[in-house]
């Protein structure tokens, strides 16, 4: 059975779409089945996997609330397979609190395809919403983007009482993926600081590579590709790839 991850922080610009589309593109180019699901109304997966949103028939909007067959909206594209998004899943939340099992309506919908692949990461909104808490529910496990400022801790401490909630009311054997610190910055003091901080609290869960600041990362979005395929001997790329082995070693 596949594995469901979410990637979630509820503090914005940390990395979190970014770390989804390299992570899936790195790990569909080691030979590993990953999908990518766009939970995210602002469809930056899609487009950063070459998915123009205006020109899909069928989105996640229309799994969740209309029951399509998660098959057949999968967009499989040269740098992997996503499970697209649109800003019509911005109402998404509204309409999912009058459903019934309404925080279950994505691992519901995920159950007949999560067999074709081994890991389906899902990219969440950056807030706690009704879409976040669909992919809290749906996901074995949840990996945490940290940016190395100081703004960032005080985000974390909230997205840890939403994942104890989570696990306490809806989904109890959810666990940390694991936690991982991007645009850092060696050169600074306080990038060190701000990851010895995050390192006291979750230890071993920190993976050990950290995404650097880099150029080229913030680049490959406006051409709709991952930075692998953008620029592959950047420095953003070469740590994604060792994201990607670090991740399988650890899912050995």
């Amino acid at each position: 059975m596949g594995k469901i991850i979410a990637v979630a922080n509820q503090k914005g610009g940390v990395g979190k779409t970014t770390t989804c589309i390299n992570l899936c593109a790195a790990l569909t180019e080691m030979g590993v089945r990953a999908l990518l699901c766009d939970m995210d109304p602002q469809s930056n997966s899609t487009s950063g996997f070459g998915v123009d949103k205006n020109k899909c028939d069928l989105n996640v909007y229309d799994v969740l609330i209309d029951g399509v067959d998660a098959a057949e909206v999968i967009v499989k594209t040269q740098y992997g397979e996503i499970l697209p998004s649109s800003n019509k899943l911005s109402g998404a939340g509204i309409e999912l609190v009058l459903m019934q099992g309404r925080e279950f309506v994505l691992r519901n919908a995920l159950k007949g395809i999560r067999n074709d692949y081994d890991f389906i990461l899902v990219d969440c909104p950056p807030s706690l919403e009704m879409l976040t808490l669909n992919s809290l529910c749906a996901a074995d496990t949840v990996l945490i983007p940290v940016q190395c400022e100081y703004f960032a801790l005080e985000g974390l401490t909230d997205l840890m009482k939403t994942i104890k909630m989570t696990k306490r009311s809806l989904n109890q054997p959810l666990e940390i993926e694991g936690v991982l610190l991007t645009m850092f910055d060696s050169r600074t003091n306080f990038s060190s600081q701000v990851a010895a901080e995050i390192k006291k609290f979750f230890n071993q869960k920190i993976y050990k590579v950290a995404i650097p600041r880099n150029v080229r990362l913030s680049e490959a979005p406006s051409h709709k590709m991952p930075v692998l395929r953008y620029d592959r001997s950047s420095r953003g790329a070469l740590a994604y790839m060792e994201l990607a082995k670090e991740f399988m070693k650890r899912n050995r």
